[in-house]
């Protein structure tokens, strides 16, 4: 697995620190910071070669996604990509993509990291492939963007631009499987990211905002109205069309009605869909999907993917120091996010392992 993984690190004292400090987010307390994975305070040397290796050594992590996805796919054999933009809380202005307007908006904090996820979930787990960083402009100007190592290629990102160097790297990754995309992102503008999902042959499912303007599609209803109309207002209109699912969580009770929306063909097959748990209690969430996507059950079976990712999948990045990274260095701070979610996969296959030994051997 480690050959497969680094393979594209030339040197073998390079493969060797990769896997040193995939062992040292699994295995050290507290937060994974450089000093703790490196033992402590007390070996300065080996702080000062963790310290290299991640902030400044010039291997590219490109290289190593691509080989966790391919290891991913074959392993897990995951259902869809899942696209979550997320806060990472920070206390500092000098940690690399730190914005006090970030936290402040979605963290209940003074400053965080805003940055956008890719992963590959199926019913066995979910393991992150991908990062973007959404840098704000004070980050482009020198001398702070020398001294961060940020690429000249590199600009400023909103978390709409952070999702559409996201789903160029999935069609990157390539999509032998034919795998939707989910994304989940309550920043995203819905309109310009259901046009890059269709102009990259993408199927797809996306949360959508309640007051997102759009149209039902009147070669599927051709008895009701044409006009423009918030997806809240839309789905609420139809209860004639709620329906009763029944999975493992529970019941979901499901309204579905085909839609379009301003510059996008009808060829699309969207739908828009309203869903609440608990049988019709609880709070509803909207997600439009097209490309493919053209059923209520699969609408439903791919949000609870995006909802695994929220939970399970938060909770053992938590665990492998995904949020941990304290430096200024862009090139740092990718490769620390690599190794995580390599730490992140050995979690799971761990966890895995451990589940089929607790369920023993099957019964002859």
């Amino acid at each position: 697995m480690s050959e497969e993984l680094f393979g594209s690190l030339r040197r073998k004292g390079q493969r060797r620190k990769a896997e040193e400090y995939v062992r040292g987010l699994l295995a050290s307390s507290g937060r994974k910071t450089l000093r703790n994975i490196a033992g402590g305070p007390e070996d300065q040397a080996a702080l000062q070669r963790v310290h290299h290796f991640i902030s400044t050594s010039p291997w590219d992590w490109m290289p190593v996604r691509e080989a966790l996805a391919r290891y991913v796919r074959r392993e897990l054999a995951p259902a869809a990509w899942v696209i979550r933009s997320t806060v990472i809380p920070k206390s500092g202005p000098h940690m690399i993509g730190v914005d006090s307007r970030v936290g402040a908006a979605r963290a209940k904090s003074p400053s965080g990291q805003q940055a956008v996820g890719t992963w590959l979930g199926s019913e066995r787990g979910v393991v992150p492939v991908d990062w973007q960083l959404c840098l704000p402009e004070r980050w482009l100007v020198a001398p702070l963007r020398r001294r961060a190592g940020i690429p000249p290629e590199v600009v400023a990102g909103t978390v709409d631009h952070c999702l559409r160097e996201a789903l160029h790297q999935v069609v990157a990754f390539g999509r032998a499987g034919g795998e939707p995309v989910v994304v989940d992102c309550p920043e995203a503008h819905t309109v310009d990211l259901v046009r890059e999902l269709l102009a990259l042959g993408l199927p797809f499912l996306t949360r959508i905002d309640p007051t997102t303007p759009l149209r039902l599609d009147r070669s599927a209803l051709p008895k009701f109205g044409a006009g423009e109309r918030p997806a809240g207002d839309l789905v609420n209109a139809m209860p004639q069309l709620r329906r009763r699912f029944e999975s493992a969580s529970g019941l979901t009770t499901a309204v579905s009605v085909p839609v379009t929306g301003p510059g996008v063909a009808r060829s699309a097959g969207m739908l828009l869909t309203g869903a609440w748990p608990r049988d019709g209690a609880g709070e509803r969430t909207l997600w439009l999907s097209g490309n493919g996507v053209s059923s209520p059950g699969a609408v439903l079976g791919l949000s609870r993917l995006s909802a695994a990712v929220a939970r399970d999948g938060t909770a053992v990045s938590r665990d492998v120091g995904m949020c941990d990274f304290t430096g200024r260095s862009f090139p740092g701070w990718h490769h620390h996010m690599t190794l995580a979610c390599v730490a992140h996969l050995m979690a799971v296959r761990a966890g895995l392992r451990e589940a089929e030994m607790n369920r023993g051997p099957a019964c002859a």
